[in-house]
């Protein structure tokens, strides 16, 4: 398994397979860029079908949070860590114990954080190996009162920001009352985002591959539930993907309706070059790294010991973030991830 000629790989500054025989642990941790700052990323845990899915993942994951972090305007790097295993069946204490010595070994170079398949219980068992791991306490809520480490409820604030921003830009609409929109994924993030958009007046339908989160957003949002496969094809204004990336492709591409497309899915274009064909349908992509920020900007500042009045603003800031890249594309007759790709290469670049 080559690494330097892999497909995804973007002058990595780094990659690290890690292997613990006791407690089973495979993992694999890349970092993209410091060029900014140390890097910062989730650990995810899945169950990939081999080490070539992994690989394939950790280094788009990877680069995706250089640029998430230049945009958001932190000083941060790139970075990710991935953990080969089912996170429903295969979590021991004694597994993120030796995840957690697996990024102490890195010096501080990458700083994790929770990610789909990991939570604050794993955060705070690696915690106790290494002080390079994020969201392990509690802090101030963006509502009042304190809560865990988290930093799900603010991307979904920042997704549903840029929601905002894209319904204007597209739409013209200055308010979200009665925009329809389709959620896929309604977890952690998804039944937040889903939260914020009922109480803004939208109508919202979901999909989700567990069907007690989509039960529960049905129950408690009135939302209407949808087939895995049929999420794609409504007459919908917005799709908003907020699950696992790679589901803009060329089959989902031909039922897509909707104008916008705007989610906290990582990696949502399952190759580069859907972002032009997305700009010929006329269809808005807002692109993953820059409407999905929140999560990082959340981490930054519990690390900063940043107030939850400053934190809303700068996640908030997101808005104008993507407001620059849709005038940008919209001026320069370019995609909206090439403009958000040399928007955050002018920032990290800088650096060099």
């Amino acid at each position: 398994m080559s690494v330097f000629t892999h497909v995804e790989f973007d002058h990595h500054e780094q990659v690290v397979f890690g292997h613990d025989k006791a407690s089973g642990l495979k993992a694999i941790i890349a970092i993209h860029n410091s060029n900014l700052g140390p890097a910062l990323g989730g650990c995810r845990m899945w169950p990939y079908a081999n080490d070539e899915q992994a690989l394939r993942d950790v280094l788009r994951l990877s680069r995706g949070m250089t640029y998430k972090s230049a945009l958001a305007n932190l000083p941060l790097g790139g970075g990710k860590a991935v953990i080969i295993g089912d996170p429903h069946t295969g979590k021991s204490e004694a597994l993120f114990q030796a995840m957690g010595d697996f990024v102490d070994s890195l010096g501080g170079r990458y700083i994790t954080a929770a990610d789909s398949g990991t939570g604050v219980t794993e955060m705070r068992i690696m915690a106790e190996r290494s002080r390079h791991v994020a969201g392990a306490g509690t802090r101030e809520a963006l509502g009042g009162g304190t809560r865990d480490g988290d930093p799900s409820p603010s991307t979904a604030y920042g997704v549903f920001v840029g929601i905002q921003v894209a319904a204007k830009h597209r739409l013209g609409r200055d308010d979200l009352k009665g925009l329809k929109v389709a959620i896929q994924g309604v977890g952690q993030v998804g039944f937040s985002l889903a939260r914020h958009l009922k109480e803004a007046g939208a109508q919202l339908w979901v999909c989700d591959i567990h069907e007690a989160n989509a039960r529960r957003a049905a129950e408690q949002l009135g939302a209407q539930v949808v087939g895995q496969n049929d999420i794609y094809g409504l007459g919908v204004d917005v799709f908003a993907p907020c699950a696992m990336g790679g589901i803009i492709n060329l089959q989902t591409l031909e039922a897509l309706r909707a104008p916008i497309i705007a989610g906290a899915a990582n990696n949502q274009l399952a190759d580069a070059g859907l972002a032009e064909d997305l700009r010929r349908r006329d269809c808005l992509y807002a692109p993953d790294y820059a409407i999905n920020a929140g999560g990082i900007i959340d981490v930054w500042y519990e690390r900063s010991n940043g107030s939850a009045e400053a934190l809303k603003a700068h996640v908030e800031g997101i808005g104008e973030t993507l407001r620059q890249i849709f005038v940008r594309a919209d001026q320069e007759g370019r995609t909206t991830t090439a403009v958000a790709d040399r928007l955050a290469e002018e920032r990290f670049g800088l650096a060099n």
